[in-house]
């Protein structure tokens, strides 16, 4: 299947398989990007929501990997100009994110309809969301192959913070902190 890479993932000693496609990748940084960034022009309820569903499919995503509690650093650092992506097993908690939120299919392709709607409904017009799912295919054609998937998803990661910082589209992490903090 081209456009698909299959591995198995060692998180901790633990053995999980993953069927990566690329249109996945889309899925994976389109949520991550709406649940990070469209609080931050929002009004704070629909923050404090995104945040605490976000991160709850984190902590879920977490205890099935049996990742570390320091994966956290890299998502709380993720939109910082200076900070540099390099663990491994941020690309498999982006893939179980996206599985978990519904927005692939179980052959693990991208659900255009769902990736859209789940983008509006969270705050972008349907120009906003187009743009979003052009920047992650460009980033995806532009990233090589691996055969490790949780690499390659990294790798999408890295183009995209690049490219949403181009667009001056970064949010505040501090905020997205706050909110989670001042709900528990």
């Amino acid at each position: 299947n081209k456009g698909r890479c299959k591995g198995a993932v060692f998180v901790k000693g633990k053995m999980a398989k993953y069927h990566f496609n690329k249109s996945l990748v889309l899925n994976v940084f389109l949520t991550v990007f709406l649940y990070f960034n469209y609080g931050v022009d929002a009004d704070s309820n629909i923050m404090k929501n995104l945040s605490l569903k976000f991160g709850e499919a984190m902590s879920i995503c977490k205890a099935e990997l049996n990742l570390p509690d320091s994966i956290n650093e890299d998502f709380y650092n993720f939109w910082k100009p200076d900070y540099e992506l390099q663990h491994r097993e941020t690309g498999c908690m982006i893939h179980c994110l996206s599985t978990k939120l519904n927005l692939i299919d179980p052959e693990g392709k991208l659900h255009h309809g769902k990736a859209k709607e789940f983008a509006m409904s969270h705050g972008a017009d349907e120009g906003m969301a187009q743009q979003l799912i052009d920047i992650i295919h460009n980033c995806e054609n532009s990233t090589p192959q691996n055969e490790d998937g949780c690499l390659m998803v990294l790798a999408v990661a890295k183009c995209f913070k690049v490219e949403i910082h181009k667009l001056n589209w970064t949010p505040s992490m501090d905020m997205v902190v706050g909110e989670v903090l001042a709900e528990s």
